[in-house]
Order: structure tokens, then sequence, then C-alpha cells
């Protein structure tokens, strides 16, 4: 069995089209992709920006997001 640190110097001394495939593999191992889930969010996605250009939604700045979120916090906050 290797030792971290030989692994980590053999990880280091790969391409880099291999060291990408060996990071996502890693990544994908630790937060494994779950289609459906990512299904389901990008034709939400998909839906959202339909709306937008279609106009069926109208988007706020965000600006005025913030602005009205520290109004609505600022009643919270003791003078």
């Amino acid at each position: 069995m290797l030792d971290a640190n030989k692994l980590i110097s053999m990880a280091e001394s790969l391409p880099i089209d291999l060291k990408t495939r060996l990071i996502e593999s890693l990544l994908n191992s630790l937060n494994p992709s779950q289609e459906e889930i990512d299904a389901l969010w990008a034709a939400e996605a998909e839906m959202r920006i339909e709306e937008i250009k279609s106009g069926k939604v109208q988007t706020i700045p965000g600006d005025e997001v913030f602005k009205s979120m520290t109004n609505s916090l600022n009643v919270f906050v003791l003078p």
C-alpha cells in the first residue's frame, strides 16, 4: 500500500489531463452526483430562463433585493 506522500507526489507528476480526471473522480467520490435530482434542477433552470425571456416574470435588480432584505432585518435589530 502506498503512503499518502508518495501517492500525492505521483498525482502531482501526472499530465494536466490526467490530473483533471483524477480530481473530478475524487470529488465525485466525495459528493456523488444524483442524476435524477441534477436533471430536475436543470429543467427548473431552463423553465425559469424561458419565463424571464418570455416576460412572464420580471427580474428584480440585486441592489433592490439586498436593500429590501436589509430593511426587513433592521426591524429585528434593537436600537
